[in-house]
């Protein structure tokens, strides 16, 4: 009997579910944008699907990030803003709405500046017909959002200084609102320089207003938002380990504080 006894396997450990991501959008008015952050979201879950995946808005649309927080209780989360740069939304909006909740939440860094973000815009101009003309003529404008924060603007003129190494021509930031140069001067000053074919790069996550007006003012051809392209679910994954890896490497240094 105790040989039998022990061939038989011990019961298996059922691994735990890893902490939730919970992807922060601004959210929009545009139902365009709504369609198109789901459907990002859906792409990430057919990436990863270990992984529980939620949506919270920091305003405008449901689910509010408050009420995503809130059903997750006191799990552990990475909320991971769905934003392009540094600004007032990640350093002070969503960390309070974070320590209001009962949840374990863990912040992962904005989205750019990152080579990927520059893959999805390359793709995008190139959708859009980009490299039909000699690269001596040609420039972009990267029309992005738009924030009082110098931060912002650093990482927007980061990922400005990406895209151009890129594509081997000018690449100059401009923005809807909150900061300038706006997409129209940016314009002019490249004309000035001589370049005559000026596309317009849309940093913008998703349809809406601001990416509406800013490719109504393109001389030459207009990309697309960034949306749903793969680059986009990467990014979000990647942003989600780098948070968990730095919070494993911290979980030892406050143990022994």
């Amino acid at each position: 009997m105790p040989s039998q006894l022990s061939l038989v396997p011990p019961p298996a450990t059922r691994r735990p579910a890893p902490p939730a991501l919970v992807v922060v959008a601004h959210g929009s008015r545009d139902p365009r944008a709504l369609s198109t952050v789901r459907a990002l979201l859906d792409r990430v879950r057919a990436l990863r699907p270990d992984v529980p995946v939620h949506l919270g808005h920091i305003e405008l649309n449901a689910p509010l990030l408050p009420d995503t927080l809130a059903a997750l209780g006191d799990t552990e989360g990475v909320l991971v803003p769905l934003l392009l740069s540094r600004g007032y939304h990640v350093k002070q909006d969503i960390p309070d709405m974070a320590a209001a909740s009962p949840a374990r939440t863990h912040l992962a860094a904005p989205l750019g500046p990152h080579r990927l973000l520059v893959d999805a815009l390359q793709a995008r101009l190139t959708e859009a017909g980009w490299g039909a003309t000699p690269r001596r003529t040609s420039a972009v404008v990267l029309a992005a959002a738009g924030s009082r924060d110098p931060d912002a603007k650093t990482d927007t003129a980061r990922t400005a200084h990406l895209l151009a190494a890129r594509l081997g021509v000018p690449v100059l930031p401009a923005y809807a609102s909150a900061a300038t140069p706006t997409v129209d001067q940016a314009v002019r000053t490249l004309l000035a320089r001589g370049r005559r074919h000026i596309a317009l790069a849309s940093y913008f996550t998703a349809p809406g207003r601001f990416a509406t007006e800013c490719a109504q003012k393109a001389p030459w051809i207009a990309a697309a938002p960034l949306g749903t392209h793969p680059s986009m679910a990467q990014l979000l994954l990647h942003r989600y380990d780098e948070a968990l890896a730095t919070r494993a490497l911290e979980a030892p240094a406050l143990a022994t504080a």
